[in-house]
């Protein structure tokens, strides 16, 4: 018989606001304990929230990228449950009435495409945290950071494809700037629901594995899990519904508490908020504001400019390494060189460096003065190279650097012919071996007439000249 997986997600995105979602206490991550925190968020008696309007309006953003209905009239609910960071002893989210329904989000796994229904996108404010060092401490700086919770619906059968939707919703939320998909730092959150089945029959018991933090670590304990229930249910035992945590240096999940329903919460409209109303010109607004997402870009890049689709990808993987690209080619009006250079040099800096596209900042327009340096032969390749590579560590100021280290390139012909005719009587040997047709001799004494040149020869002008006086040597 055989086994199938069947799974849904929730992700959870912390909104790029500069305050929280119920009052002005910052965003910014991290902070001195319980530094970053106002009466609002921390639950004191008798303060009001205010809701934070862009969180509206980066929430509605999401829904438009992911196919959604916009809810024209939203409204807030409290979710009460108790935890130790969470101040009030409930949450503000939405149940009855979220932001967005009914969505969707292609993905593509081994050449087939699926879609993935998405059955809602909900805001909510997020909990604080317990620091254990030691001692058990709690950090409300936390508290209150808007968030956008992402469900899908259970349209998941591998990790493979779990794995695809997270790396497509992750760019659409990087090209909208609502949510920096920090997983280190807990901006994005997912929570895996699971659970499995024999072919035919319905449904199983779901488990939920919350709040992992990787990639990596998602697909690992999804096989974990998948691989327990399957073993549990042969055995003729049977699966709790429950939430469990995964350790993914011991590569095994625990059983955290049980799982709880909605009526375990004790859902009710909160009472301090007003409902949302969506105008169509507010709607219109928003939908203007959509940026161009990864998908329309790639197609672009590949009609417009010509690029390969593999070049494409590449160029649109992250919203940094697309907006450096499109930098670079607004103002030096090089396609082919910018996107050789960013595949490239910048990839190869940023490997070597080990920085992340979140982290690049390499100047553009920096670049784009030395690809319009090299375009227009003022400078040769391996200048051009040296010079990239001192704007990525150092962020030099490449006329200067060029001038200072006399990177010009050098096509004056007396000057070229002199070094030549020098090279040539110094080499007698490798002039010798060229006669005899052997071919890495044109090579070695087109190097040494480099090297005479303090390498800012110009390699056509060396070349042509070369020629012409082996002719005659």
């Amino acid at each position: 018989m055989v086994w199938e997986t069947v799974m849904g997600l929730e992700v959870h995105a912390e909104l790029s606001t500069k305050s929280k979602i119920f009052c002005a206490c910052t965003t910014d991550f991290g902070g001195e304990s319980n530094s970053r925190v106002c009466p609002v968020c921390s639950g004191m008696p008798g303060t009001l929230p205010k809701l934070n309007r862009a969180v509206v309006e980066y929430a509605i953003k999401a829904g438009l990228a992911l196919n959604c209905e916009i809810s024209r009239n939203s409204k807030f609910d409290r979710k009460n449950y108790f935890y130790p960071d969470l101040p009030k002893a409930y949450q503000v989210s939405q149940l009855y009435a979220p932001i967005c329904r009914d969505g969707e989000l292609e993905i593509e796994t081994d050449g087939q495409k699926k879609l993935i229904g998405i059955r809602e996108i909900h805001m909510e404010e997020d909990a604080g945290k317990l620091n254990h060092n030691g001692d058990t401490r709690m950090d409300f700086n936390r508290c209150g950071v808007p968030l956008i919770e992402i469900v899908s619906k259970p349209d998941f059968r591998s990790a493979d494809e779990v794995i695809a939707y997270l790396e497509k919703l992750r760019e659409t939320l990087l090209y909208l700037e609502i949510c920096d998909c920090k997983m280190q730092e807990g901006s994005l959150r997912v929570d895996v629901n699971l659970s499995v089945r024999r072919e035919g029959e319905e449904m199983g018991t779901r488990t939920e594995m919350k709040n992992i933090n990787s990639f990596k670590a998602i697909a690992r304990a999804i096989e974990h899990e998948k691989k327990r229930q399957i073993e549990i249910l042969r055995s003729g035992g049977e699966i709790i519904q429950e939430t469990r945590r995964w350790d993914d240096e011991k590569g095994e999940s625990y059983g955290m508490r049980s799982k709880e329903n909605a009526q375990d919460y004790r859902y009710f409209p909160e009472p301090d908020l007003l409902p949302i109303e969506v105008s169509d010109e507010w709607l219109e607004q928003l939908k203007k504001a959509i940026p161009e997402l990864p998908p329309k870009k790639r197609e672009r890049y590949i009609k417009e400019l010509c690029l390969s689709e593999n070049e494409a990808v590449i160029l649109t993987s992250h919203i940094n390494i697309s907006n450096l690209f499109e930098q670079i080619l607004s103002l030096s009006n090089e396609t082919k060189e910018t996107a050789n250079l960013i595949i490239g040099d910048i990839m190869r800096m940023m490997n070597n460096t080990a920085t992340l596209p979140e982290n690049l900042t390499v100047d553009g327009r920096k670049l784009a003065v030395l690809v319009t340096l090299v375009s227009e032969k003022k400078i040769n390749r391996n200048s051009y190279k040296e010079a990239v590579e001192a704007v990525f560590l150092h962020d030099i100021e490449p006329e200067k650097y060029i001038t200072e280290k006399g990177l010009l390139m050098i096509s004056d012909d007396s000057a070229t012919k002199e070094a030549v005719k020098t090279v040539l009587a110094e080499n007698a040997n490798a002039v010798a071996d060229y006669h005899d047709g052997k071919a890495k001799a044109i090579g070695f004494i087109i190097g040494q007439v480099m090297k005479k040149l303090g390498g800012a020869g110009n390699p056509e002008v060396v070349k042509r000249i070369l020629e012409e006086e082996l002719k005659v040597c």
